[in-house]
């Protein structure tokens, strides 16, 4: 399995969730947890999702959500599961 941490921030708007998650189902990468909420207007996703079903790389993957963020006015962040947690041991 290849997990894969995916955030989204950014203003709340319509079909945050929708365009993420149509990218994601498209792409054959499985959502394994999933946690939002919205603060005052403002939009906090996070993801846990399993990227062994994809045919494309994770750099390629990274790069295209977040082009799709820009998109729609979120900053969508991609970071492999052993380095978010080596990131968090520190």
């Amino acid at each position: 399995m290849k997990k894969t941490i995916i955030t989204v921030v950014g203003k709340d708007t319509v079909g945050i969730i929708a365009k993420v998650c149509t990218y994601l189902a498209n792409n054959r990468i499985n959502i394994l947890d999933i946690s939002q909420t919205i603060l005052s207007g403002f939009f906090n996703m996070m993801m846990v999702v399993d990227m062994s079903g994809s045919s494309k790389p994770f750099d390629d993957i990274a790069s295209e959500l977040t082009q799709i963020g820009e998109e729609i006015g979120v900053v969508i962040h991609c970071q492999r599961e052993e380095i978010f947690e080596s990131m968090h041991r520190i």
